[in-house]
């Protein structure tokens, strides 16, 4: 199997390190990319999460969440607290800890394709009002259930993806930053213009993944480089933006509503990662719907 040749590791508390041994050059690896699931929401979408969780397992492909997997904001202690917007399994006195055992339900059947969890603002505010990490207490208990490859994050960070080419010391390296997100996105840039903001202070980044606002986009900057040998080239960072599953204009009413929200796209991305005949690593990223 592909994952067999996979090994993820976390060298650095900002960095996670995944090694890729392909059995030849081309060999396609390939990232579910997702975020703001808000998995114990009755507006979520489970058909369309699931249906993207179990084409993971048909690819191969290793699972990447940044952030806001759970909602958390049903508890008696929130004011905006509004039971009938959980899940039926959730509606019980124990709130919190349904929220880790039911997402522990739903995701074992995953558990050894997923590599990442990271904090979202929902998981940090749970963290500060009551002192304890969902994520990790989730990450905790996928591990016993097989998720032997997975590792807890923080709210931002780096994935280094290393593909070594077969029978050769060579190596090739894909650098992402990760940032589960920050803002509202904005009715008309939809939060695109932070792009221009996060390549100045990235400049190591291939991609760019931000979440949070519930927007999607893919947005390529070309940048116009020098090498140490006095040669000029043309490369790209890619900044891209995952939407999640939480559907809340549907319903017609709510805060998201009576604001004036408008109608959010729902879905992850995908994206396939190999070595080329240059030893160089090239990626692709498209849509998951």
């Amino acid at each position: 199997m592909k994952l067999d040749r996979v090994r993820v590791s976390k060298p650095d508390k900002g960095v996670l390190r995944i090694d890729y041994h392909p059995r030849k050059i081309g060999d396609d690896l390939w990232f579910l990319l997702r975020s703001d699931a808000h998995h114990d929401n009755s507006h979520t979408d489970i058909g369309m999460e699931r249906r993207h969780l179990d084409e993971a397992l048909s690819r191969e492909a290793l699972i990447l969440d940044n952030g806001d997997l759970h909602c958390a904001m049903q508890g008696r202690w929130d004011k905006r607290a509004d039971r009938s917007a959980l899940r039926p399994e959730y509606q019980f006195g124990n709130y919190i800890d349904r929220l880790v055992d039911c997402a522990v339900d739903f995701y074992t059947p995953y558990a050894p394709n997923w590599c990442m969890m990271g904090l979202g603002n929902h998981e940090t505010a749970m963290l500060k009002a009551h002192e304890t990490n969902l994520t990790e207490r989730t990450v905790e208990r996928l591990k016993l259930a097989g998720a032997t490859r997975l590792h807890a994050v923080g709210y931002a960070g780096w994935v280094r993806v290393v593909i070594h080419a077969p029978n050769t010391r060579k190596i090739g390296s894909l650098w992402m930053y990760r940032h589960h997100g920050y803002g509202g996105g904005g009715p008309v840039t939809r939060g695109t213009i932070q792009t221009s903001r996060m390549a100045v202070y990235l400049p190591d980044a291939d991609i760019v993944w931000t979440g949070h606002t519930h927007d999607q986009w893919i947005m390529p900057i070309e940048r116009h480089r020098v090498t140490n040998y006095d040669r000029t080239y043309l490369d790209r960072q890619l900044h891209v933006r995952t939407p999640g599953y939480k559907d809340e204009f549907s319903p017609g009413e709510g805060w998201h509503v009576e604001r004036g929200g408008p109608p959010k796209p729902r879905g992850a991305l995908w994206l396939r990662v190999h070595m080329g005949n240059n030893s160089l690593v090239q990626s692709e990223i498209t849509e998951a719907r």
